[in-house]
């Protein structure tokens, strides 16, 4: 336990650096009032105004160092140009299918492999089907019973049969060529002969020989790629430039040199959530084959020019994210900052929507290197004090206009 001289002991030098932090407090405020009174260093005193900018000063000499340029306001035509990427696809309008409707059996495949090449009526398989066989039995009944029915009820029932038969191959695909030929001659067919429903390449083949096949089942589909689809993303930004109709210049890195035309024909109606681009549907046509589904391509849309409009350079827009800047030259040589909204941009030049007028000059290069001289003066309050020494004095510039290391 501590005796009681120890805690008066205590006591006493706790109360004297209570003293000391009080008296050092006091002489701290009345050092701050005196140095404010006297123009010295009060901060808030020294902030630019919210949101202010200043205006930079330079001369000849330190306009050089920094590679500062100029240019006019001017109207003009604005180029615009859409350029994407896509993906070339089969032509959905001409892909067909072959899907028997009766049960059977594959006897023999005449198209064996993914790939081949067919023409619209070439067989593709035979199909033995017990059921086919009744059929084509039904029907040379029905024409045997036609032709010696007595004229009356009698004849009516035999002609309805006959129709009805025909009807039912028919139903079943089998060709009316195929069902007179079964009619002359009294014999039923074993198997029925399946043929490819257009021209185009066998891009699936789901079947082989000696497979039971159901009602129903996909056995070939067939692409005819005399002409196919390139689908592709634009930017939102780029979306109201394109329309139906238009016209467009697709390269291939398997063709350099050698563009080819479509035009676009499908822009969809949604926007993706997540990259912020629609879609668009362009044909070529492809009557030698060259074009591939899955080929990457270059595309770059045909837009009309804008009618003449305020444009500045690009390179003189700053965007910091929460306004676009220009720095306007004054009569006087200082570069003032200007906030300005901008609307189209092309490779060059960028569409002024308000903010400047025509014919006013502007900084059209090392704007950034403006811009944080403009900053660096409005956080030293000093917004006058922009001028051509300090430009001069920057890290790494030394004043033989070449960049230190």
């Amino acid at each position: 336990m501590k005796t009681r001289s120890q805690i008066i002991l205590s006591i006493v030098v706790l109360g004297a650096a209570a003293a000391a932090v009080a008296v050092g407090v006091q002489g701290n405020e009345e050092g701050g009032m005196q140095e404010t009174e006297a123009g010295g260093h009060d901060h808030a005193a020294m902030s630019a105004p919210s949101g202010g900018l200043s205006p930079v000063v330079l001369d000849g000499e330190a306009a050089r160092r920094i590679g500062v340029t100029y240019a006019k306001v001017e109207r003009k035509a604005l180029p615009v140009f859409v350029r994407s990427v896509g993906t070339v696809t089969y032509d959905e309008t001409r892909l067909a299918t072959v899907n028997p409707k009766i049960e059977g059996w594959v006897e023999k495949l005449h198209v064996d492999f993914t790939g081949a090449p067919v023409r619209a009526g070439q067989p593709l398989m035979d199909l033995y089907s017990p059921a086919l066989v009744s059929a084509q039995e039904e029907l040379i009944l029905a024409v045997r019973l036609s032709g010696n029915a007595a004229a009356g009820r009698a004849s009516d029932n035999a002609e309805e049969l006959l129709r009805s038969a025909r009807r039912r191959l028919a139903y079943w695909d089998i060709p009316e060529a195929e069902i007179r030929r079964i009619e002359e001659t009294g014999e039923p067919l074993k198997v029925l002969t399946m043929t490819a429903p257009a021209t185009g390449i066998v891009v699936e083949k789901n079947v082989v020989e000696g497979d039971r096949i159901m009602p129903g089942m996909t056995l070939y589909r067939i692409a005819d790629l005399s002409r196919v689809w390139v689908e592709a993303d634009i930017f939102e930004k780029d979306l109201a430039s394109v329309a139906l109709g238009q016209g467009a210049l697709v390269s291939f890195e398997a063709f350099p040199g050698r563009p080819f035309t479509g035009r676009v024909t499908y822009v969809y109606p949604t926007v993706s959530p997540e990259s912020r681009t629609g879609r668009i549907r362009l044909e070529l046509q492809n009557a030698n084959g060259a074009l591939k589904p899955g080929m990457y391509a270059d595309i770059t849309l045909d837009v009309p020019p804008t009618p003449p409009v305020l444009v500045v350079p690009r390179s003189a827009v700053i965007d910091t994210g929460e306004r676009v800047l220009v720095f306007v030259a004054a009569a006087d040589g200082s570069l003032h900052p200007r906030e300005v909204k901008t609307g189209r941009a092309s490779l060059q030049l960028m569409e002024v929507l308000s903010g400047l007028s025509e014919g006013e000059t502007i900084v059209s290069s090392a704007a950034f290197l403006i811009d944080a001289e403009s900053n660096l003066g409005t956080m030293t309050g000093a917004p006058g004090d922009s001028t051509a020494s300090d430009m001069g004095d920057m890290p790494g510039m030394d004043h033989s206009g070449h960049s230190g290391n």
